[in-house]
C-alpha cells in the first residue's frame, strides 16, 4: 500500500504509521465474489450479522432468548403506499365485545372465553412464508425459506410483523385464514424494535383492534394465535400474563417486553398477544428455551407491547422508516472465531465492515468495506452490540470518531451522525 492509499476522502494517516498487530482484513477483488452493491465488501460465506436478527443470545439471568422466525435473504427497500382506508390504526367503530366474567369455561356450557377470543380474532393473524437468496462458505448460492406469523393492522392490507421475519429478504408470501394467498410488499422495518410492516393488495380485511397495553395487570388472561413450526397456521394457546416491562436482550437489541406462558414456538414471531377483551397488546417476538444449572426453561415467552410497537408502526407506514434514528452508515459483521475468520479470509476475529452506504457520511470520512473497528468514540469494540450501545447514547448531529485497522494499519475517521432515512444502510 503506497503511503495515501486507501486513506482519502478525510479519513486520516496516522503519524509513526501504526500497526495492528491483531493483522486486519485482506483487500478483495469484487468480480471475485457477490454484488452487494457497495464496492468490494467482505465476501459472505453466510451474511452480516445486524441487531435484531435471528440468533441464539444470552439474556443477564443466564438464559437463551431465541426470536422465532425462520429465513432470512435480501429485500431492497419497497416505497410506502400511503392511501388506505380510515386513519392510521384506528380501531373499528365496533369493536368486538366479549364476555370476560371468567377464564374457563362458563358453567352454564357456554363457549369458554378462549374460544370467544379465538372466534374474534383469528381472522386477523395471518401465516408469513418468506425466500431469501444465501451465500456459503464457496460463494455458491441458495434459496432459503422461512416463515413467521402477523396481524393484519388495517382493512385494505397493512399487516405488522417482526423484522427478524422478513428482514433480508427477497419474497415475501401472505396467506389468510381462508386459505387465500397473497404477495406482500416491505414498507418498512425496525431491527431496534423488531418491528416490520407489510402489505398485501387487498380490501375489506378483518383488522385486529389495538389495545392499551399500558393497562395490563399481571395474572390476566393472555390469548396467542400464530403460524408455529411454520405450519400450523391459526394455533390458538393460551395462558396469563407472567410479568410486565421486562428488560430482555435479543441479539443485542435491549428491550421492554411482556411476558406470558402462553406456548409460543418458533413460527409465532410476528403473531398477535391477545388480551380477554380480544384486543391486540403484543406483538410475539421471542421465548426462552432450553435449560440453566440443568433445570428445563419452560413457559417463557415474550412480546412486544402495542404501545410501544404502535408508533414504530405508524412511521413505518407514513415514511418507510422510523424517525429520529441515528444511522452510522455502516452494516457490521462480527467475527467471533478463527475457523468463521479463516472463511472470510481474515487473520482476526472482531467487529468488521461489511458495507458502506453510497452517499453517507461513514463513506465520506473514508471508510471502506474490509475495515476492522478497534474503537468508537475511545470505548473498545468487540462486538457489534457494542456500537449499538454507545449509539444509543448519541443525538443525530453528534460526531463520532471510529479507529480502524486496515492492511495491518491503523486510522482514525471522525463523522457526523446522520438520520436514518430508510435508504441504504445503518446501524
Amino acid at each position: 500500500m503506497t503511503d495515501n492509499q486507501g486513506w482519502n476522502n478525510g479519513f486520516s494517516n496516522p503519524s509513526n504509521q501504526n500497526r495492528d498487530t491483531q493483522s486486519a482484513p485482506h483487500e478483495y477483488q469484487a468480480s471475485h465474489m457477490p454484488n452487494w452493491g457497495y464496492g468490494a465488501p467482505i465476501p459472505p460465506p453466510g451474511k452480516p450479522r445486524r441487531s435484531g436478527r435471528k440468533a441464539l443470545k444470552v439474556i443477564a439471568a443466564g438464559l437463551a432468548v431465541v426470536v422465532l422466525g425462520f429465513g432470512s435473504g435480501y429485500l431492497g427497500s419497497v416505497a410506502a403506499s400511503s392511501s388506505r382506508s380510515g386513519g392510521l390504526l384506528e380501531a373499528p367503530a365496533q369493536p368486538p365485545v366479549l364476555n370476560t366474567s371468567t377464564a374457563s369455561e362458563n358453567t352454564d356450557g357456554s363457549e369458554s372465553l378462549v374460544q370467544k377470543v379465538a372466534g374474534a380474532t383469528a381472522n386477523s393473524v395471518v401465516e408469513i412464508t418468506t425466500e431469501g437468496v444465501v451465500t456459503d462458505a464457496f460463494y455458491r448460492q441458495s434459496i432459503q425459506s422461512g416463515a413467521g406469523s402477523g396481524v393484519i393492522i388495517s382493512a385494505d392490507g397493512y399487516i405488522v410483523t417482526n423484522h427478524h421475519v422478513v428482514a433480508d429478504s427477497s419474497k415475501i408470501t401472505v396467506t389468510l385464514r381462508d386459505g387465500s394467498q397473497y404477495t406482500a410488499a416491505l414498507i418498512g422495518t425496525d431491527s431496534k424494535t423488531d418491528v416490520a410492516v407489510i402489505k398485501v393488495d387487498a380490501e375489506n380485511l378483518q383488522p385486529a383492534v389495538l389495545g392499551d397495553s399500558s393497562t395490563l395487570q399481571v395474572g390476566e388472561p393472555a390469548i396467542v394465535i400464530g403460524n408455529p413450526l411454520g405450519q400450523l397456521g391459526g394455533t390458538v394457546t393460551n395462558g396469563i400474563i407472567s410479568a410486565l416491562d421486562r428488560q430482555i436482550t435479543v441479539d443485542g437489541q435491549s428491550m421492554t417486553l411482556l411476558q406470558t406462558n402462553a406456548a409460543i414456538n418458533p413460527g409465532n414471531s410476528g403473531g398477535a398477544l391477545f388480551n380477554e377483551r380480544g384486543e391486540l397488546v403484543g406483538i410475539v417476538n421471542s421465548k426462552t428455551g432450553g435449560t440453566s444449572g440443568g433445570t428445563t426453561i419452560e413457559g417463557l415467552g415474550f412480546a412486544i407491547p402495542i404501545n410501544i410497537a404502535k408508533p414504530v408502526i405508524e412511521d413505518l407506514i407514513t415514511f418507510g422508516y422510523v424517525q429520529g434514528r441515528i444511522s452510522l452508515g455502516i452494516t457490521t459483521l462480527d467475527i467471533n472465531d478463527a475457523i468463521t475468520a479463516m472463511l472470510y479470509g481474515l487473520n482476526s476475529t472482531g467487529v468488521y465492515i461489511a458495507q458502506v452506504e453510497s452517499g453517507s457520511n461513514a463513506e465520506k470520512a473514508g471508510l471502506r468495506s474490509g475495515d476492522r473497528i478497534l474503537s468508537l468514540n475511545g470505548s473498545t469494540i468487540e462486538s457489534s452490540s457494542q456500537i449499538t450501545a454507545i449509539l444509543d447514547g448519541c443525538s443525530i448531529g453528534d460526531q463520532v470518531t471510529i479507529l480502524i485497522s486496515r492492511g495491518g494499519r491503523q486510522g482514525q475517521a471522525t463523522l457526523v451522525l446522520e438520520e436514518y432515512k430508510g435508504q441504504g444502510l445503518s446501524i
